[in-house]
Order: C-alpha cells, then sequence, then structure tokens
C-alpha cells in the first residue's frame, strides 16, 4: 500500500499543479498577463505549493480518513486586466475543473486498455487488492484518473475559494454580490465543515468513483 500512496501523492500533486496553470493559461488568453508576471506558469511545483492546501488538508484528510485532496496556491489574476472581466472570470475560474476532467478521461481510457481482468472488481473487492493484481503501468493511470476526478468535484463546490464558487458569482443578480463578498471570507469555515463534519465530498463523489471504476474494468 505504500507504493500505492506515493502514486496518489505524486498525481494529486502533478494535477493540482496542472490545474492551476490552466487558469493563468486562459487568463493570459483574455488579456491578464498577472501569472505570467508573477512566474506561475510554470511546471516548476515550488511556486506553487500552498501551505494549508497542499499540506496540512491532505494531511488533515488521511487523518479522517477522507479522500485525499489538496491545492496548490491560487494563480493570481487580475479581472480588471480581463477584456469581459466577469464573464471571463468564469472561464478562468471553471477552467481548472475542466483540465482535471481531460485528465481523468485520458488516464480512464489509459488504464482501460492496460487493465487485466485477473480480477473482478466488486463491492466486496477492497481497492488495494485488486490494484496489486494490475501492473505498474495501470496502477499510475489509474490513480491519477482518480486523483483528477477527486479534484474535478471538489473545485466545482460552491465554496470560496474553490472554482466552483466563481460560478455563483456569474449566475447571482449583481445586487445581490455584496452578501456574496461578505461571505467570501469564512469559506474556508464552511468548507472545513462541509468536508470533515458533514462529509459532504464523500457523499458526492462515491456514485462517481464507482461510474469510473466500472468503466475502466469494463
Amino acid at each position: 500500500m505504500t507504493s500505492f500512496k506515493i502514486i496518489y501523492f505524486g498525481s494529486l500533486f502533478v494535477a493540482v499543479i496542472l490545474h492551476e496553470v490552466s487558469h493563468g493559461v486562459v487568463a493570459l488568453f483574455y488579456g491578464d498577463d498577472t501569472a505570467k508576471r508573477a512566474g506561475r506558469l510554470t511546471l516548476n511545483p515550488i511556486p506553487h505549493i500552498d501551505p494549508f492546501g497542499s499540506i496540512l488538508l491532505p494531511a488533515m484528510a488521511v487523518l479522517a480518513n477522507l479522500p485525499v485532496l489538496g491545492w496548490a496556491k491560487p494563480v493570481p489574476v487580475t479581472p480588471g486586466r480581463l477584456r469581459d472581466p466577469r464573464r471571463q472570470m468564469l472561464y478562468v475560474g471553471l477552467v481548472g475543473p475542466a483540465t482535471n476532467f481531460v485528465l481523468m478521461f485520458i488516464s480512464a481510457v489509459g488504464a482501460r486498455l492496460l487493465y487485466e481482468p485477473t480480477i473482478s472488481f466488486g463491492g466486496d473487492v477492497y481497492l488495494g487488492n485488486f490494484l496489486e493484481r494490475q501492473t505498474l503501468g495501470f496502477q499510475v493511470l489509474f490513480l491519477f484518473a482518480l486523483v483528477n476526478l477527486f479534484l474535478g468535484v471538489f473545485n466545482l463546490l460552491p465554496i470560496p475559494p474553490l472554482d466552483g464558487s466563481s460560478l455563483i458569482e456569474r449566475i447571482l443578480p449583481a445586487r445581490w454580490l455584496p452578501t456574496w463578498w461578505k461571505i467570501r471570507p469564512y469559506g474556508f469555515l464552511i468548507l472545513f465543515l462541509a468536508l470533515f463534519y458533514a462529509d459532504i465530498l464523500g457523499t458526492i463523489i462515491r456514485p462517481f468513483q464507482r461510474v469510473l471504476i466500472e468503466f475502466v474494468v469494463a
């Protein structure tokens, strides 16, 4: 199981970096070069490390026996530099989860091609036991797909500072936005309670996880 954890954490690290870089690339496309000037359009992991999202949150998830998730330091975006700030900030926000879902699909297809049906996966089969019967290539691709599924769904939660909150900001009537701005500073507290007390993510993610597994082993 140690090797699975190493693959999982490595996959998580790569996925969150690609997630954040995608935000900066789309912002640059729409005219905001803030991320580029800050040196954040890079695959070097050091500029992207966030103490809470990259270290503390994954550690707490392990202790709470929840799916291990996290995020990198948010890529800086200056909405005023965008040509159409309110509409284009929605695209900048949602491209992160979209990137994760694309990576998930590509990895899942690769894992499906490498799948060896030496053991059928069912509700009574522990995921670790299933993976042990597969090749290293399958393990890497499957866990990378799983990580990107978790990240994509996680970041679509409509809780600041997650990307799903950008959708809320786009659809809220302008007169309601001042109230929303007052809620935003409490986003981390709401997120913490939702994850570690209400298990909202676990409830949401399990059906999608099952679909992913069924696709790969079909």
